[in-house]
Parts: C-alpha cells; structure tokens; sequence
C-alpha cells in the first residue's frame, strides 16, 4: 500500500500540489489524469524519490519495490542483453539467466539479445525498458507515457501485458481508451487537488463536472448569506437593541472561509475553416509506388485510393511501414516514381505533420505565422485564432524559437484553421494533446464537412473516428471499407495470436493462402466498383463543365441585356434553359451512379 499524506510542491510562483492526500491499495490500478504541465511527472519523481515534497510524507511498507518507466529512451551498452542486465541487483550480477527469460517473454528472439538496442523499433526498445524495470521484480509500476513509442501493434501487446501484472499501477497516457482497458481507478489533478474514483476516466470527468457544479452552487449560496450579513451588520451595528446580534454576525463573518470562483481550464477548440467544393471525389491516386533513394525496400507499391467529401479514413500500422510518406505523397510533399494522381480543381488540402513542424520559421512570432497561414485574415482574427490554441493576449508574441515541442504543434494546427480547406490530411495530431484536447480536436473533425485522412496509433481515435481504414500489414497496403472493429473481426493483426473463432479458420488456410484469398477478393471487388466509380466521375466532370459554361452563358446574358441585340439575347436564353434542363437531367444520373456504386461497395463490404 502506497499513501500520500498532505503533500504540498511548489515550483517558484507556481503551486502544484496542496494538501494532496491519496491512498493506492493493493492491486489497485490508478490511470493519472490532469491536463499539461499540471504536475503529473512531478507527482511521479515524488513517489520514486527523485524530488522531495515542500511538505507532507510519503508512505510506502518496508521493501516495498517501486519500478518506473520514464518517458525519454536511453541506451549506454552495446547489446540488449548486456542493457537489461544492468537491472540484476548487485548480488545477481552473473545470473544474467534471469534477464535472458523476461526478454523471452516480452518477444526477443535469441539473435535480438547481440543486438544494440539503438537499432530496435520504437515498440521494442520500450520492451528493453519493460524488462530492466521488470528484473527488479517491482510492487508497484509507474508509467509515464508508455506508449508514446509505440506503433498500434505495440501497444495492443502492452495492454494485454499490464492487464496480467499482478502489482499496482500507476499510468499516464494520452490515450484515453488504453488508459480504461488497463485500469480499475482514475484519478485526477484539478486545481492543485488530487480527485480519485473507481472506475474509467469517462466517470471521473462526470464526478468533476458534478463536484464543479455543487462547489457553484454553494459559492453563490454564501454570496448571498455574506451580502445578507453585511446589510444586517451595517444596519444594527449601532442599535442598542440588535448591537450584540450585529457583533455576532461580524464574529462569524470573520470566520467564515472565502469561496472563490472557480478558474476553468483553458482547452483548445476547433474549428476548421471548410471551403466549399462542388465534387464528391477530391482526390484519386492510380497504381502509386514509392521508394526513397538508397532504400531496398519499396514502402509503396502499386497502391490506388480515392478520397470523398465526407470520408474518415484511418492510416494504420506498424512504425516504418510508410503511413507518414504515403500522407506526404497525398499532400504533394513527395513524388512517387510510377503513378498518377487526381485533385479537383476546388480541392484545398491541408497537412499536419512533423515536417512541417519543421518548416515553422523560428524568428516569427505565433501570429506571424497564423497571418502568414492566409492572407486574407485580419488581424482580429489571427488573434482570436492564437486564442483558440490557447496563445492569448501576449503569449500569441512568442517568437518560434522559444516554444515547446507540444506548443509548435499547437502553432501549426492553428495554420490549419487559418486556410479554408476541404481535405485535412493528419499525421499523429494528437501526440502533444492532453485529454480534454484531445477530445475538442474530435469534435472539431465530427463537425467538419470535408474528407479526412489521419495516421494514428489510438484504438480509441479510430474506434470513434473512422469509416474506412487504409491498413499497413506485412507486405500489403489494405483499403479496408468498414470500421477499425469490423478490421479486427475480418481480418486482424498478422503478429497476435487469433482469437477462438479465427483460429479455426487459420487451420484451414495458411498464412500464405489467407493473403491470396484477400487478394483474391480485393481484385474482385476492384473490377467491380470500378466501372461503376468510372461512371461516377465522369459525370461529376461533365456537370462541373457544364455549370461552368452556364455561368458563362448568364454572364454573357447580363451583358447583353443593356444592348439592343434581342435576337441574340434570345438565343443565349434558350440555351440558358437547355443548359439547366440537361445539368439536372446529369444530376439524376449521377444520383443514380452514386447510389449503384455504394450497392455496390455495401455488398462488397
């Protein structure tokens, strides 16, 4: 049992904590929440005694083994086994025996163990750091932002793991839905105060929002009783009769503890700016293929996609695979060596992505760079951008250069939201979010009208976000129609072990005649839908043709109607009338096409 006993921390001008009382019991699993900056790592090196409390005490039992996973990955030795065996207590120091079974378990082959740990994936050097803090066999582990290494894969190992860690826990994550799988308690860091509850972070945030509510009510309640108060004070005061009672009510004024407002928390709002745009396809690559110079292995190969208005598509898959360069080929940011590709002309298409992060100017200030974003914006509203992404008043004056990595990605979404845009292409946007951030970045997109297209590593995200998936896996890129839940049903991840019903089928297929009867059935569906999507857009384009040549035909008309040229304003009048009769005879057609095609690709589905 681990407890908590009146802390208080304070860094300069800055208080953290105040009278911070908490206990963990046995087995519980604590997951931390709390936005920003808020003092969470601080709580976290009070516990392992890296930093000491102003005041209160920590209160641990006797022996009582504390393991931590910090958020910054650093190696010092060659090997991965001779990295892990740095953990062995010193009387332990030869049984590397010891070491050589937990990175077994955690999926090291024998050939990884002469590794060094700096060529590892991201998903396994996080193991490597799992096992050191494992060897020192811990009652209590602590968790800060494990994940943020970890590819989707990864992270659906280091759920199943911690669910079967016989200690207690205490995590911190941006994922919300990994943060609920693994815990039995969350707690949170409001106001320079700890609030803990039993169960996920969806009550906690209710228990506040409650807590928050009666603290209100009773805040205006005493408002009330002090003006009553001091109106009978004033009154009395001097009144031979009511004096006392005038004193009386003075005494327990001046005892009475103040109930200040309530500060709320700054949280970030989106609201993408939508441009318009006639089409329903924005964008089609055919047949792209992708290699960077130098590199063996083609990340892109032979792959085809159509982007639709209104289109939520996820990007998954391991780290490395080529999600980041297949969203920068759609951007235009990288070229591929075979291939072609399809915009509409009223496309507009933003990226967010860490090399454009890069491209941030660092001797201009946020707003310059808001301004820089569209020109056509006042100053006002760049302004009232840099507030929305939490840069009011003066902080929207930083210059670049001094800006965090968290607050540089905070900068460019806002560029984001300075452009009228009508595809978003997203890569990890989430990464420098806290919860509540998090959650105003996926109401901004359930209330954008335009296509959407976002690399993410969060079961949570895509459980709530996408309607199709473009799926990284082995040596194929899968267009997936259907949900990340319908992905896990059908087909699921290569590298875990199947559950009870799809473990039937993988007797019967091999592995090798499993991806054939995919592509298989990609190859089928392809041949289907695509005369239908043919037909799709080539009446989208003779529409946007012929709407183009009827704007032309009623400016032509205005013109002609302050002359005396009746015969031909006639005649631009008649095919005026055509025009629209054979634009709306398209329009049936097209809505008949979209309808056979999503038929189609339902049945397909």
């Amino acid at each position: 049992m681990l407890q908590l006993s009146h802390i208080k921390k304070s860094y300069t001008t800055q208080l953290l904590f105040d009278d911070v009382t908490i206990t963990l019991s046995k087995g519980e699993r604590l997951g931390f929440v709390g936005r920003n900056g808020s003092g969470k790592s601080t709580l976290f090196r009070l516990i392992t005694g890296e930093e000491e409390p102003d005041s209160g005490e920590i209160i641990m039992p006797n022996n009582y083994r504390i393991g931590s996973l910090k958020q910054h990955i650093a190696f010092t030795k060659e090997t991965v086994l001779e990295e892990c065996c740095q953990a062995l207590p010193t009387d332990e120091t030869h049984e590397q025996y010891k070491a050589e079974k937990i990175l077994a378990g955690l999926g090291f082959s024998e050939a990884d163990l002469s590794r060094s740990p700096e060529v590892l994936s991201g998903g396994f050097q996080v193991r490597l750091l799992l096992a050191k803090v494992l060897l020192t066999n811990p009652d209590l582990l602590l968790l800060d932002e494990p994940t943020n290494y970890l590819d989707i894969v990864s992270i659906r190992w280091l759920k199943n793991f911690l669910k079967s860690f016989p200690g207690e826990l205490i995590i911190i994550t941006h994922d919300r839905g990994f943060m609920d799988e693994v815990t039995t308690h969350t707690m949170g860091l409001s106001r320079n105060k700890i609030l803990k509850i039993k169960g996920t972070t969806e009550k906690y945030y209710e228990q506040l929002a409650l807590d928050d509510e009666l603290y209100e009510k009773q805040q205006k309640k005493q408002e009330q009783a002090v003006k009553k108060m001091q109106h009978y004070i004033i009154k009395y005061r001097a009144t031979a009769r009511r004096s006392g009672q005038a004193r009386s009510r003075e005494k327990k004024l001046s005892k009475m503890k103040e109930m200040f407002s309530l500060e709320q928390d700054d949280t970030l709002s989106f609201l993408f700016n939508y441009k318009e745009c006639p089409a329903k396809v924005l964008q089609e690559i055919q047949n792209y293929t992708f290699t960077y110079p130098g590199l063996d292995k083609t990340l892109i190969n032979d792959f085809s996609l159509f982007v639709s208005k209104k289109d939520r598509i996820g990007i998954i898959g391991k780290n490395g695979a080529g999600k980041s360069t297949l969203l920068n080929l759609m951007a235009g940011e990288l070229h591929p060596k075979k291939g072609t590709q399809y915009i509409h002309p009223e496309a507009q298409i933003a990226l967010f992505g860490q090399m454009n992060i890069n491209r941030l100017h660092e001797n201009n200030t946020i707003e310059d760079e808001i301004m820089f974003a569209n020109n056509e914006l006042t100053f006002g509203q760049a302004k009232s951008i840099c507030g929305l992404m939490m840069f009011e008043r003066d902080l929207s004056t930083k210059k670049i250069s001094v800006l965090s990595g968290g607050e540089r990605s905070r900068v460019l979404l806002g560029k984001i939201l300075a452009k009228p845009v009508n595809l978003l292409l997203l890569d990890e946007p989430t990464n420098h979010l806290d919860h509540e951030s998090i959650e105003g970045l996926l109401d901004g997109l359930e209330n954008f009208n335009g296509g959407v297209a976002m690399v993410t590593h969060s079961e949570m995200i895509l459980r709530r976000f996408a309607t199709r998936l473009i799926i990284f896996q082995g040596d194929e890129i899968i267009n997936f129609e259907g949900t990340y839940d319908d992905f896990l049903r059908r087909i699921g991840w290569d590298d875990e072990e199947m559950r009870e019903g799809s473990r039937k089928q993988t007797e019967k297929l091999s592995k090798k005649e499993l991806r054939q009867q995919r592509a298989y059935n990609l190859t089928e569906k392809n041949q289907a839908l695509k005369p239908l999507k043919t037909r799709v857009k080539s009446l989208e384009n003779k529409i946007h043709k012929m709407e183009k040549d009827l704007h032309n035909t009623t400016e032509k008309l205005v013109e002609l109607a302050t002359t005396d040229n009746v015969e031909e304003q006639v005649a631009l009048s008649k095919r005026l009338k055509d025009d629209e009769k054979a634009i709306d005879k398209l329009y049936g057609e097209l809505v008949q096409a979209t309808r056979d095609y999503e038929e189609a690709k339902e049945k397909f589905s």
